[in-house]
């Protein structure tokens, strides 16, 4: 067989075409080394932040909390269903650890519509149902995400995730975001406490949004866990700025 002949050519160009086949069908960021220009130290990226003991912690409080809020979680999931048409849980697919695509849980707060588009919901948009927005201003809307967390795919803590078409345009402004996939995304986060929660329409937002993110995933403690979930409560209590 010759080196040039189809026989020794067919295998490597099959493989390449799946190779390029699961690009298109699964989104998957470039590597962290090619994305920061670093070396050896970014090399165990595949290692989940707060290892095994922070995915305890996630399950024991995951599992408690949907034991305690599981009459409550059904009725507002009839609620929902009663308040509009539609279904009572929203998917959608969030880049997770890695990047690895998800879909989170979220009670469904907008009108149901036909739509290829991903826009993230402003002030006064009039997709938000009546009670919609009572869900999204005291964020009762991500409790389903408990859900995730047993799965899995989230934890209690952790850089908030975004649909994989923001992730794809906030990687383009900054070529640090891929960093952040260094933890499991979490249901509330450092940036979320911080005064870098809601919407994220400019640069600028997105940078300050991800200076958090990567603070969190670069010096991560069960301290500052600790300091995030006692300012969360505080920014339940009193912020009101969710639409």
């Amino acid at each position: 067989m010759g080196v040039g002949s189809p026989e020794a050519i067919a295998p490597a160009a099959v493989a390449s075409a799946q190779d390029l086949i699961g690009e298109r069908a699964v989104f998957r960021p470039p590597p962290l080394q090619a994305r920061h220009g670093r070396g050896s130290d970014l090399h165990s990226s595949a290692k989940v932040i707060g290892g095994v003991s922070k995915r305890a912690f996630d399950l024991v409080v995951a599992s408690s909390a949907l034991v305690i809020l599981a009459p409550a979680l059904l009725g507002i999931w009839a609620l929902v269903r009663v308040d509009s048409p539609g279904p009572g849980l929203f998917k959608q697919r969030r880049g997770g650890f890695e990047g690895r695509p998800f879909r989170i849980l979220k009670f469904r707060t907008m009108k149901t519509q036909e739509s290829r588009s991903i826009a993230q919901a402003t002030d006064g948009d009039d997709r938000t149902t009546a009670l919609g927005r009572f869900l999204r201003k005291y964020s009762v809307d991500e409790l389903p995400q408990l859900i995730n967390v047993l799965m899995g795919d989230m934890s209690i803590i952790g850089p908030r995730p975004h649909a994989l078409a923001h992730d794809r345009k906030f990687g383009e402004v900054d070529r640090r975001y891929a960093f952040r996939h260094r933890a499991r995304p979490g249901i509330t986060g450092l940036a979320q406490v911080s005064g870098a929660r809601g919407l994220t329409d400019t640069d600028a937002k997105i940078v300050q949004r991800l200076e958090f993110d990567l603070k969190y995933v670069t010096n991560w403690s069960w301290m500052m866990d600790l300091k995030v979930v006692l300012r969360t409560v505080r920014v339940l209590l009193s912020d009101r700025s969710a639409f």
